[in-house]
């Protein structure tokens, strides 16, 4: 089983104060939240196994168990992305892989994130969606990376571990802009 890990921890701070102190509940251009477009095209790709990662008393708790996710929280969250790879993934030790998507990237559609679960299931070890030469999100990991990413700390994610281990990267190559396209500010909204 390939376990979804929505990372969704973060403060925004680029965005704003309109939105109250959470930028994942704005809505897009289409009437739907950030927060549910990225949830549903994650769970469409991961059969609804979708663990949330937050930081305590967010305002999305709730809304993320009505969508499915199974939550938890990063205590640590203020110290960047990697804590909360390091969490969501001690919550499925024992998935077949991981699935790591970011909260703002609710453009990337369900056929890509398929596209890099299925490569996973196929035996790839770290899957990582491109389009035109450049690396987009969401990326995979097999059970191989489990202790490694449960180690992870400050804000560079697993981008050492995909350097480090080069080698095993699968490209897989989509024509889906929103591999590439988060959403930091209000214009953002507009996808």
């Amino acid at each position: 089983m390939i376990a979804g890990i929505l990372l969704a921890a973060g403060v925004g701070s680029r965005f704003g104060s309109h939105y109250g102190s959470q930028k994942l509940l704005a809505r897009l251009s289409d009437g739907r939240r950030i927060i549910d477009a990225s949830v549903a095209h994650l769970a469409a790709a991961c059969g609804g196994n979708i663990v949330a990662v937050v930081r305590r008393d967010s305002d999305l708790t709730d809304v993320l168990q009505t969508l499915g996710c199974e939550i938890v929280i990063n205590e640590n969250a203020e110290q960047g992305m990697g804590t909360s790879i390091a969490v969501g993934v001690a919550a499925k030790p024992a998935a077949s892989g991981w699935l790591i998507a970011l909260g703002d990237m609710p453009s990337i559609r369900v056929d890509t994130m398929t596209a890099v679960v299925d490569a996973l299931r196929n035996g790839a070890q770290i899957v990582v969606p491109e389009m035109a030469g450049k690396r987009g999100h969401p990326v995979g990991f097999s059970a191989k990376y489990c202790a490694r990413l449960q180690s992870l700390t400050g804000d560079i994610g697993a981008r050492d571990i995909i350097k480090a281990d080069a080698n095993l990267v699968e490209e897989i190559s989509v024509d889906d802009a929103g591999i590439f396209a988060d959403i930091d500010t209000p214009a953002d909204l507009k996808v």
